[in-house]
């Protein structure tokens, strides 16, 4: 049992996971800010343990080791639910009963004649709980596939997507191809969704290969890597684009290169 006057345990092994992936990696942070979405100092936060990364991060740094990026999840899992508990309150307690003797030990009674608070407050209120649960849990189950996502990931929307993964994401349940291109070895697309006006770039490859997968609008570059022994990587990140028009998708494949896109000024009259 932790003493009062103990720490909450801190999410050390994340952050030391991270730096063993990363240092697999072999690139500096300056090379991982290139190669993912985020900058050189976020990733010193995340490494160091002074900040809790995003999933997507994780993922992305699994990637780029060559990992299987579920047992960093799971610590990722646990260092996110890790949160420190809140020392009590004393409550002031009134003065005793004139006459109230003291308890004998032993009585389950504190000193002073009072009695200990009754449980079914609490009982009553993990009664509603479980009702409340019970009652999502159906409706959850009475509505369609559709309704369901749309509940369990509520959809971001622009630049709150950014540099988020499509697939954890309801953005991919609307998704439009509007462009492609293949190769003799995978096909890139440009994937946008109207809804949460986010564009992509999605990879199906033929084969076991290690890929980078990127999408562009001006200086704007997202980029993720994925190992070969990844089979389901097969998207950039999101990047925020109320429309489809002047993004680029690429992909880069055994060192051949491919994107496609739809020119900013196409469709407009001269």
């Amino acid at each position: 049992m932790r003493q009062p006057h103990e720490a909450a345990p801190s999410p050390v092994p994340l952050a030391a996971t991270l730096r063993e992936l990363r240092g697999r990696t072999g690139l500096s942070l300056a090379a991982l800010a290139t190669r993912t979405p985020y900058s050189k100092s976020a990733w010193h936060r995340y490494l160091s343990g002074a900040k809790h990364p995003p999933r997507s991060a994780v993922e992305a740094l699994a990637r780029l080791a060559g990992a299987d990026p579920a047992p960093v999840l799971a610590l990722w899992e646990t260092a996110r639910d890790d949160v420190p508990a809140v020392p009590a309150v004393p409550v002031p307690r009134g003065p005793a009963a004139p006459d109230a003797p003291d308890a004998p030990a032993g009585s389950g009674r504190p000193a002073g004649g009072r009695r200990r608070l009754p449980l079914l407050p609490t009982l009553t209120l993990l009664t509603a709980l479980a009702a409340v649960a019970t009652a999502l849990a159906a409706s959850s189950r009475g509505a369609s596939p559709g309704t369901r996502a749309a509940f369990t990931s509520p959809p971001c929307q622009g630049r709150s997507c950014q540099g988020e993964l499509p697939g954890a994401s309801a953005c991919a349940r609307d998704a439009q191809t509007r462009s492609a291109v293949s190769d003799a070895t995978y096909t890139v697309r440009l994937r946008w969704s109207p809804s949460c006006h986010t564009a992509w770039s999605q990879v199906g490859v033929r084969g076991a290969v290690a890929r980078e997968i990127s999408v562009r609008t001006g200086e704007d570059v997202l980029t993720a890597a994925y190992s070969a022994g990844d089979t389901r990587g097969d998207t950039s990140p999101m990047l925020a684009a109320s429309s489809p028009r002047g993004v680029e998708a690429c992909a880069e494949v055994n060192g051949e290169v491919a994107c496609t896109g739809l020119d900013a000024d196409a469709g407009r009259e001269p």
